[in-house]
Protein backbone atom coordinates (compact mmCIF):
# COMPACT_ATOMS: atom_id res chain seq x y z
CA UNK A 1 0.00 0.00 0.00
CA UNK A 2 2.90 2.37 0.77
CA UNK A 3 4.82 1.48 -2.41
CA UNK A 4 2.70 3.42 -4.95
CA UNK A 5 2.71 6.51 -2.73
CA UNK A 6 6.49 6.33 -2.55
CA UNK A 7 6.99 5.73 -6.26
CA UNK A 8 4.73 8.60 -7.36
CA UNK A 9 7.06 11.08 -5.63
CA UNK A 10 10.05 10.01 -7.80
CA UNK A 11 12.60 9.32 -5.01
CA UNK A 12 15.55 9.58 -7.40
CA UNK A 13 14.66 13.17 -8.25
CA UNK A 14 14.20 14.00 -4.57
CA UNK A 15 17.65 12.60 -3.74
CA UNK A 16 19.30 14.62 -6.50
CA UNK A 17 17.65 17.78 -5.22
CA UNK A 18 18.73 17.01 -1.65
CA UNK A 19 22.37 16.99 -2.70
CA UNK A 20 22.06 20.37 -4.42
CA UNK A 21 20.06 22.04 -1.63
CA UNK A 22 22.62 20.83 0.92
CA UNK A 23 25.43 22.16 -1.28
CA UNK A 24 23.85 25.61 -1.41
CA UNK A 25 23.13 25.57 2.33
CA UNK A 26 26.62 24.56 3.45
CA UNK A 27 28.31 26.97 1.05
CA UNK A 28 26.26 29.86 2.45
CA UNK A 29 26.75 28.73 6.07
CA UNK A 30 30.56 28.83 5.67
CA UNK A 31 31.07 26.45 8.58
CA UNK A 32 28.59 28.13 10.93
CA UNK A 33 25.88 25.49 10.56
CA UNK A 34 22.48 25.80 12.19
CA UNK A 35 21.54 22.12 12.06
CA UNK A 36 17.88 22.64 12.94
CA UNK A 37 17.57 25.13 10.07
CA UNK A 38 19.39 22.75 7.74
CA UNK A 39 17.11 19.79 8.50
CA UNK A 40 14.00 21.97 8.25
CA UNK A 41 15.14 23.27 4.85
CA UNK A 42 15.95 19.79 3.57
CA UNK A 43 12.69 18.30 4.84
CA UNK A 44 10.51 21.18 3.68
CA UNK A 45 12.00 21.29 0.19
CA UNK A 46 11.93 17.49 -0.13
CA UNK A 47 8.19 17.49 0.56
CA UNK A 48 7.67 20.33 -1.92
CA UNK A 49 9.61 18.42 -4.61
CA UNK A 50 7.70 15.22 -3.78
CA UNK A 51 4.44 17.16 -4.11
CA UNK A 52 5.43 18.53 -7.51
CA UNK A 53 6.43 15.06 -8.74
CA UNK A 54 3.17 13.48 -7.55
CA UNK A 55 1.02 16.11 -9.23
CA UNK A 56 3.19 15.96 -12.37
CA UNK A 57 2.53 12.20 -12.55
CA UNK A 58 -1.18 12.94 -12.26
CA UNK A 59 -1.05 15.52 -15.06
CA UNK A 60 1.11 13.35 -17.34
CA UNK A 61 -0.94 10.14 -17.20
CA UNK A 62 -1.95 10.35 -20.88
CA UNK A 63 1.53 10.92 -22.28
CA UNK A 64 3.17 8.54 -19.78
CA UNK A 65 0.98 5.75 -21.15
CA UNK A 66 2.56 6.26 -24.60
CA UNK A 67 6.18 6.19 -23.42
CA UNK A 68 7.97 2.91 -22.78
CA UNK A 69 9.97 4.18 -19.81
CA UNK A 70 6.91 5.66 -18.04
CA UNK A 71 4.08 3.31 -18.92
CA UNK A 72 4.68 1.35 -15.69
CA UNK A 73 4.18 4.39 -13.46
CA UNK A 74 1.58 3.80 -10.77
CA UNK A 75 -0.71 6.51 -12.11
CA UNK A 76 -0.74 4.77 -15.50
CA UNK A 77 -1.15 1.18 -14.27
CA UNK A 78 -3.92 2.16 -11.87
CA UNK A 79 -2.06 1.23 -8.68
CA UNK A 80 -2.74 4.82 -7.64
CA UNK A 81 -5.63 6.81 -9.06
CA UNK A 82 -5.12 10.27 -10.47
CA UNK A 83 -7.35 11.70 -7.76
CA UNK A 84 -5.37 9.99 -4.99
CA UNK A 85 -2.06 11.19 -6.47
CA UNK A 86 -3.39 14.75 -6.71
CA UNK A 87 -4.67 14.85 -3.12
CA UNK A 88 -1.49 13.22 -1.85
CA UNK A 89 0.56 15.80 -3.74
CA UNK A 90 -1.46 18.67 -2.30
CA UNK A 91 -1.00 17.39 1.25
CA UNK A 92 2.75 17.01 0.78
CA UNK A 93 2.95 20.51 -0.71
CA UNK A 94 1.00 22.13 2.13
CA UNK A 95 3.23 20.48 4.76
CA UNK A 96 6.43 21.26 2.85
CA UNK A 97 5.61 24.92 2.30
CA UNK A 98 4.46 25.24 5.92
CA UNK A 99 7.84 23.96 7.14
CA UNK A 100 9.70 26.39 4.88
CA UNK A 101 7.45 29.27 6.00
CA UNK A 102 7.87 28.54 9.70
CA UNK A 103 11.54 27.60 9.90
CA UNK A 104 13.31 29.43 7.04
CA UNK A 105 12.59 32.91 5.66
CA UNK A 106 10.57 34.75 3.06
CA UNK A 107 13.28 34.64 0.38
CA UNK A 108 13.79 30.87 0.61
CA UNK A 109 10.04 30.30 0.70
CA UNK A 110 9.51 32.56 -2.32
CA UNK A 111 12.01 30.61 -4.41
CA UNK A 112 10.36 27.36 -3.33
CA UNK A 113 7.02 28.73 -4.50
CA UNK A 114 8.56 29.99 -7.75
CA UNK A 115 10.06 26.60 -8.58
CA UNK A 116 6.82 24.82 -7.75
CA UNK A 117 4.60 27.12 -9.83
CA UNK A 118 6.96 26.94 -12.81
CA UNK A 119 7.22 23.13 -12.67
CA UNK A 120 3.62 22.19 -11.92
CA UNK A 121 1.84 25.08 -13.57
CA UNK A 122 3.80 26.51 -16.47
CA UNK A 123 5.92 23.49 -17.43
CA UNK A 124 3.73 20.44 -16.72
CA UNK A 125 0.39 21.91 -17.76
CA UNK A 126 1.48 23.77 -20.88
CA UNK A 127 5.11 24.20 -22.02
CA UNK A 128 6.10 20.52 -21.93
CA UNK A 129 3.27 19.65 -24.32
CA UNK A 130 3.17 22.73 -26.52
CA UNK A 131 6.57 24.33 -26.93
CA UNK A 132 10.14 23.44 -27.81
CA UNK A 133 11.09 25.94 -25.10
CA UNK A 134 9.57 23.73 -22.40
CA UNK A 135 13.02 22.46 -21.44
CA UNK A 136 14.26 26.01 -20.97
CA UNK A 137 11.32 26.91 -18.75
CA UNK A 138 11.65 23.68 -16.78
CA UNK A 139 15.35 24.37 -16.19
CA UNK A 140 14.41 27.28 -13.93
CA UNK A 141 12.46 25.05 -11.54
CA UNK A 142 15.29 22.52 -11.55
CA UNK A 143 17.75 25.22 -10.49
CA UNK A 144 15.72 26.37 -7.47
CA UNK A 145 16.79 23.81 -4.77
CA UNK A 146 20.39 25.04 -4.24
CA UNK A 147 19.09 28.62 -4.20
CA UNK A 148 16.54 27.72 -1.51
CA UNK A 149 19.31 26.11 0.54
CA UNK A 150 21.56 29.14 0.12
CA UNK A 151 18.83 31.71 0.86
CA UNK A 152 17.64 29.78 3.92
CA UNK A 153 20.98 30.75 5.46
CA UNK A 154 21.52 34.25 4.06
CA UNK A 155 17.93 35.49 3.94
CA UNK A 156 18.71 37.39 0.74
CA UNK A 157 19.16 36.88 -2.99
CA UNK A 158 22.72 38.03 -3.54
CA UNK A 159 25.51 37.38 -6.02
CA UNK A 160 26.11 33.87 -4.70
CA UNK A 161 22.46 32.92 -5.11
CA UNK A 162 22.37 34.41 -8.62
CA UNK A 163 25.43 32.37 -9.67
CA UNK A 164 23.84 29.18 -8.31
CA UNK A 165 20.58 29.88 -10.16
CA UNK A 166 22.39 30.49 -13.45
CA UNK A 167 24.77 27.58 -13.01
CA UNK A 168 22.12 24.98 -12.23
CA UNK A 169 19.78 26.31 -14.95
CA UNK A 170 22.53 25.93 -17.54
CA UNK A 171 23.30 22.40 -16.31
CA UNK A 172 19.66 21.34 -16.80
CA UNK A 173 19.71 22.01 -20.54
CA UNK A 174 22.35 19.52 -21.83
CA UNK A 175 21.25 17.03 -19.17
CA UNK A 176 17.66 17.16 -20.48
CA UNK A 177 18.61 17.21 -24.17
CA UNK A 178 20.77 14.11 -23.67
CA UNK A 179 17.78 12.29 -22.17
CA UNK A 180 15.60 13.43 -25.07
CA UNK A 181 18.09 12.00 -27.57
CA UNK A 182 18.50 8.53 -26.06
CA UNK A 183 14.75 8.45 -25.31
CA UNK A 184 13.90 9.91 -28.73
CA UNK A 185 11.34 7.23 -29.63
CA UNK A 186 9.45 7.76 -26.37
CA UNK A 187 9.17 11.51 -26.82
CA UNK A 188 8.17 11.11 -30.46
CA UNK A 189 5.49 8.56 -29.54
CA UNK A 190 4.05 10.93 -26.92
CA UNK A 191 4.31 13.89 -29.32
CA UNK A 192 6.33 15.94 -26.84
CA UNK A 193 8.12 18.78 -28.69
CA UNK A 194 11.57 18.48 -27.13
CA UNK A 195 14.33 19.91 -29.33
CA UNK A 196 15.60 16.63 -30.88
CA UNK A 197 12.04 15.67 -31.89
CA UNK A 198 10.68 19.09 -32.82
CA UNK A 199 13.72 20.20 -34.79
CA UNK A 200 16.62 17.76 -35.05
CA UNK A 201 19.11 15.68 -33.10
CA UNK A 202 21.92 17.56 -34.86
CA UNK A 203 20.67 20.88 -33.48
CA UNK A 204 20.28 19.37 -30.01
CA UNK A 205 23.88 18.14 -30.14
CA UNK A 206 25.11 21.64 -30.99
CA UNK A 207 23.03 23.08 -28.16
CA UNK A 208 24.45 20.52 -25.72
CA UNK A 209 28.01 21.61 -26.52
CA UNK A 210 27.08 25.30 -26.27
CA UNK A 211 25.34 24.98 -22.91
CA UNK A 212 28.13 22.86 -21.40
CA UNK A 213 30.75 25.38 -22.58
CA UNK A 214 28.86 28.27 -20.93
CA UNK A 215 28.30 26.13 -17.83
CA UNK A 216 32.07 25.57 -17.59
CA UNK A 217 32.61 29.33 -17.55
CA UNK A 218 29.85 30.08 -15.06
CA UNK A 219 31.11 27.53 -12.51
CA UNK A 220 34.33 29.54 -12.23
CA UNK A 221 32.36 32.54 -10.95
CA UNK A 222 31.98 30.97 -7.48
CA UNK A 223 35.73 30.73 -6.79
CA UNK A 224 36.49 33.95 -8.68
CA UNK A 225 33.95 35.78 -6.52
CA UNK A 226 35.40 34.28 -3.37
CA UNK A 227 32.52 31.98 -2.42
CA UNK A 228 34.56 28.78 -2.86
CA UNK A 229 38.23 27.88 -2.98
CA UNK A 230 40.78 26.32 -5.29
CA UNK A 231 39.57 22.78 -4.64
CA UNK A 232 36.15 23.69 -6.03
CA UNK A 233 37.82 25.36 -9.01
CA UNK A 234 39.85 22.21 -9.72
CA UNK A 235 36.91 19.82 -9.35
CA UNK A 236 34.47 21.97 -11.33
CA UNK A 237 36.93 22.53 -14.17
CA UNK A 238 37.96 18.86 -14.33
CA UNK A 239 34.43 17.45 -14.34
CA UNK A 240 32.84 20.07 -16.60
CA UNK A 241 35.68 19.92 -19.14
CA UNK A 242 35.44 16.11 -19.14
CA UNK A 243 31.73 16.56 -19.80
CA UNK A 244 32.48 19.01 -22.62
CA UNK A 245 34.97 16.62 -24.25
CA UNK A 246 32.36 13.87 -24.12
CA UNK A 247 29.86 16.21 -25.78
CA UNK A 248 32.30 16.93 -28.63
CA UNK A 249 32.73 13.18 -29.14
CA UNK A 250 29.19 13.12 -30.52
CA UNK A 251 30.42 14.84 -33.68
CA UNK A 252 32.87 12.11 -34.63
CA UNK A 253 31.87 10.30 -37.78
CA UNK A 254 30.25 7.01 -36.91
CA UNK A 255 29.41 7.99 -33.32
CA UNK A 256 26.36 6.07 -32.10
CA UNK A 257 23.99 8.82 -31.01
CA UNK A 258 21.94 7.10 -28.33
CA UNK A 259 24.95 5.54 -26.65
CA UNK A 260 26.77 8.88 -26.79
CA UNK A 261 23.75 10.71 -25.33
CA UNK A 262 23.52 8.22 -22.49
CA UNK A 263 27.18 8.81 -21.64
CA UNK A 264 26.62 12.58 -21.70
CA UNK A 265 23.69 12.08 -19.34
CA UNK A 266 25.73 9.96 -16.91
CA UNK A 267 28.53 12.53 -16.93
CA UNK A 268 26.02 15.29 -16.23
CA UNK A 269 25.03 13.48 -13.01
CA UNK A 270 28.66 12.96 -12.02
CA UNK A 271 29.47 16.62 -12.73
CA UNK A 272 26.63 18.20 -10.77
CA UNK A 273 27.06 15.79 -7.84
CA UNK A 274 30.79 16.50 -7.61
CA UNK A 275 30.18 20.25 -7.82
CA UNK A 276 27.41 20.20 -5.20
CA UNK A 277 29.50 18.18 -2.75
CA UNK A 278 32.63 20.24 -3.32
CA UNK A 279 30.94 23.62 -2.87
CA UNK A 280 29.53 22.33 0.42
CA UNK A 281 33.03 21.46 1.64
CA UNK A 282 35.25 24.09 0.01
CA UNK A 283 33.40 27.23 1.10
CA UNK A 284 35.18 30.50 1.81
CA UNK A 285 34.29 33.67 3.65
CA UNK A 286 32.74 36.14 1.21
CA UNK A 287 35.02 39.14 0.53
CA UNK A 288 34.16 42.24 2.55
CA UNK A 289 33.47 44.22 -0.64
CA UNK A 290 30.75 41.75 -1.65
CA UNK A 291 29.21 41.85 1.80
CA UNK A 292 28.97 45.64 1.58
CA UNK A 293 27.59 45.47 -1.96
CA UNK A 294 24.90 42.96 -0.97
CA UNK A 295 23.90 44.71 2.26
Amino acid sequence: MIRPYLKVTKPGIIMGNLISVAGGFFMAARGQIDWSLMWATVLGLSLVVASGCAINNCIDRDIDARMQRTRSRVTVTGELSGRAAFIYGLVLGVIGFAILAIFTNAVALSFGVLGYVVYVGLYSLYMKRKSVYGTLVGSLSGAVPPVVGYCAVTGQFDAGAAILLLMFSLWQMPHSYAIAIFRYNDYAAANIPVLPVAESIAKAKRQIVLYIAVFCLVTTLLPLSGYTGLTFMAVSCATSLWWLVMAFNGFYRGAEEKGWARRVFVLSIITITAISVTMALDFKAVPEALLVLNS
